[in-house]
């Protein structure tokens, strides 16, 4: 029995409108959409990574590559299937119960965003020295340090960074535990925002 989200795979052109509408339904307004395709247009998305279940997309994130420091990425938009965040696929989901695993339902493999977070972190935790190499040196997010941090994104590891953001929502996930001092500039398709 497969219990939770199936595993993640690369966004292709064929999945692009599958992204559209899941980044239009996640958001209040159409920023994300807009930036997406922005990224791909202006040659800044270094990938894109959606999690399936049942023959729909129920996440997705996107790296894009930053013009500063070189080798970083961005990790933005993150995305969930509003009708399947914090866990509620597997409070409606009759497999669960009937397995015995009720008490189980609301944890970590039905979590779509904290389940991709965990994969991406063990990219650069567990898996071997080729992969690791070809993923960027660092990749920033800007959001909540009490979700993000539970996945290997550091706040403090950010504090010495120059941001057109707020730092207080400024997390990196990188290797070690040095605390890199550099000057954040993001890709053209990011020309506001914030946390």
């Amino acid at each position: 029995m497969v219990v939770g989200p199936d595993f993640m795979t690369e966004v292709d052109e064929e999945h692009f409108d599958e992204v559209d509408a899941l980044l239009k339904a996640a958001f209040p307004t159409e920023a994300e959409a807009r930036l997406v395709k922005k990224l791909r247009a202006d040659g800044d998305m270094l990938f894109e990574v959606r999690k399936p279940w049942e023959g729909r997309i129920g996440g997705y994130f996107a790296l894009s590559r930053m013009q500063a420091p070189e080798g970083w990425a961005c990790l933005a938009p993150m995305a969930v299937r509003p009708e399947w965040q914090g866990g509620r696929l597997a409070e409606r989901n009759p497999n669960m119960e009937a397995a015995g695993l009720k008490d189980q339902m609301c944890r970590g493999p039905w979590r779509f965003g904290s389940r991709m977070l965990q994969q991406l972190q063990s990219y650069y935790e567990v898996f071997p020295a080729g992969l690791q190499e070809r993923l960027p040196e660092t990749i920033v997010v800007l959001g909540k340090p009490s979700f993000y941090g539970r996945y290997g994104f550091s706040l403090e590891r950010a504090q010495k960074l120059i941001s057109p953001y707020p730092l207080d929502c400024t997390l990196i996930l990188r290797r070690g535990v040095d605390v890199p001092e550099a000057e954040l500039i993001y890709p053209r398709a990011f020309h506001d925002g914030g946390c």
